[in-house]
């Protein structure tokens, strides 16, 4: 079974919750805004996952995000969930660090589409297997 690969330590395994603590209190040394956002479709080009609630910005205290993170866990257990961190140092929120914080316990992955093109050209997508067991519509 592949794991999706995104992110910081997306090549470890999962992180523990004390691990997470840890990179969460750098983000908060390092003055960045947080989110926590999460998302049944991972796919590569997906970046429009959905916000757990509002960034956090000026947070000095990392049990604030992991009551977060508890939340998120609890009302989507069979999601992916990710924490970024954004840097504003250059006037724009530019994401400094992004790591999956969590996994469905069975992670679908993708499939290779193949369309003919005009010529003999040959074109290629990836496609979701997660978006395919919903009617449209359904997953909203």
């Amino acid at each position: 079974m592949a794991r999706i690969q995104q992110g910081q330590f997306s090549l470890l395994a999962d992180l523990t919750d004390d691990q997470i603590k840890k990179q969460v209190e750098y983000a908060i040394k390092k003055g960045y805004a947080i989110s926590i956002e999460y998302t049944d479709d991972p796919h590569p080009r997906n970046s429009y996952w959905e916000m757990w609630g509002l960034p956090l910005f000026d947070i000095k205290d990392s049990s604030t995000i992991m009551f977060e993170l508890t939340q998120a866990r609890t009302a989507f257990p069979n999601q992916y969930i990710k924490i970024n961190g954004f840097n504003n140092a250059r006037g724009v929120e530019s994401t400094s660090m992004s790591f999956i914080v969590q996994r469905p316990s069975f992670e679908p992955g993708f499939y290779l589409v193949r369309n003919e093109l005009e010529g003999r050209r040959i074109g290629y997508t990836l496609q979701s297997y997660a978006v395919q067991s919903g009617g449209e519509g359904s997953r909203y």
